[in-house]
């Protein structure tokens, strides 16, 4: 019975450390600068921030700073808020008595009683923090880091491959695609895998020859080192490496950026277009993942190096700010629109009007969850 239970609290420990420390540490980073974003802007528009909570439900453990707000680590990990003066709750939809009940000093820190602009730059603030978290994370990955290159040459051609079909050849180097210059195998591989069913162009160096090439990736299931299976484009050729074949070339601080917010984008680009996949039929929903999937993700990643890890922190990062950006009601993207069509109209929606809004928002937001949730489950157990 004690061995049975030495190895049962085994393996808990190893769950323990395995995957929720890296998805706590990673979901902590990302949550945290998102909601200083809205922290930080709404300071400077003169609002009141009664709440700054990472986690939901009851405190933890907390402390008042010299402005009165209350910084809180709550028991629920999967999230946070800030609450400003004149929320009703953590969704900041606000109590029109007590809005109506204020006094003039009062409204003057009321979230609510600000003009539009600045409370959209508010809300906007958090999805815009994200991306900027991400672009320094990448920043400095790369700049600490370096660039890793190698060449694109093919050392394999599968035999009926797409490749094979478009004329490929062992010894080949790609240069560019679509006229886009390619400096190593991966960018190569990004590319193509973004590209399942769409024909691209290939520039090639064949010996002391350029030649131009037209192929079409096959959408394929490829697992990676982790086992976890992806649907990516494929051409069907292979990259043999050898110690020193792979270098790392140093950047200096403003190419790191700029590689930084290439990548930022690259994560932006391929997110909206594998929405834009499942919306039109292209692409299967069932890689909507939730945070069973996050944690497992970040367990793996965290066995790699806490460079990896912090990388799936930009990434996550990027993935947040696109979701709050939706225009859901309950999203941060849901009160931006409720800001552009009181532009428009010159006044607020109705309060009924808006309350009916964040219900519906609640539900489509539940009901992802419930979704990424399930899938994540099937994911679990086929694995």
């Amino acid at each position: 019975m004690s061995e049975l239970f030495l190895h049962s609290f085994n393996t808990l420990s190893h769950g323990l450390i395995g995957y929720i420390i890296p998805f706590l540490f990673v979901l902590t980073i990302v949550v945290f600068f998102h909601e200083l974003g809205h922290f930080l802007v709404a300071r400077w528009a003169g609002v009141k921030v009664l709440t700054f909570s990472l986690g939901f439900g009851p405190e933890l453990a907390g402390f008042n700073d010299r402005h009165g707000t209350r910084w809180k680590i709550s028991a629920i990990p999967l999230g946070g808020y800030v609450k400003f003066f004149g929320d009703d709750t953590e969704a900041s939809t606000p109590s029109s008595e007590t809005l109506a009940s204020m006094t003039a000093e009062e409204r003057a820190g009321s979230f609510h009683h600000k003009k539009v602009g600045p409370r959209a730059a508010i809300v906007a603030a958090g999805p815009i923090a994200n991306f900027i978290l991400a672009v320094v994370i990448f920043t400095c990955l790369f700049t600490f880091f370096g660039k890793p290159s190698t060449t694109a040459r093919v050392d394999k051609v599968e035999a009926g491959s797409a490749a094979a079909g478009a004329g490929f050849q062992v010894g080949d180097v790609v240069t560019a695609i679509d006229g886009k210059a390619i400096g190593s195998f991966s960018d190569m591989q990004r590319i193509v895998g973004a590209h399942a069913g769409d024909q691209l162009s290939f520039t090639i160096r064949r010996g002391d020859s350029t030649v131009q090439l037209r192929g079409t990736p096959e959408l394929r299931e490829v697992k990676d080192p982790f086992g976890n299976t992806h649907r990516l484009g494929v051409l069907g050729i292979t990259r043999a490496t050898s110690p020193g074949d792979t270098l790392t070339e140093p950047v200096d601080p403003a190419t790191a950026l700029w590689l930084g917010v290439k990548e930022t984008w690259f994560v932006v680009d391929r997110t909206l277009a594998y929405i834009g996949g499942v919306f039109a039929g292209r692409e299967a929903a069932d890689q909507v993942g939730g945070p069973l999937r996050i944690a497992q993700i970040s367990g793996q990643v965290a066995t790699i190096g806490l460079a990896a890890l912090i990388h799936l922190a930009a990434v996550l990062s990027i993935s947040i700010g696109l979701l709050n950006l939706f225009p859901v009601p309950l999203l941060d993207g849901g009160h931006l629109l409720f800001y552009a069509i009181e532009s428009v109209r010159g006044r607020p929606l109705s309060e009924r009007a808006q309350e009916m809004g964040f219900r519906i928002g609640l539900g489509l937001v539940l009901m992802l969850m419930v979704f990424a949730t399930y899938n994540d489950i099937l994911h679990l157990a086929a694995s």
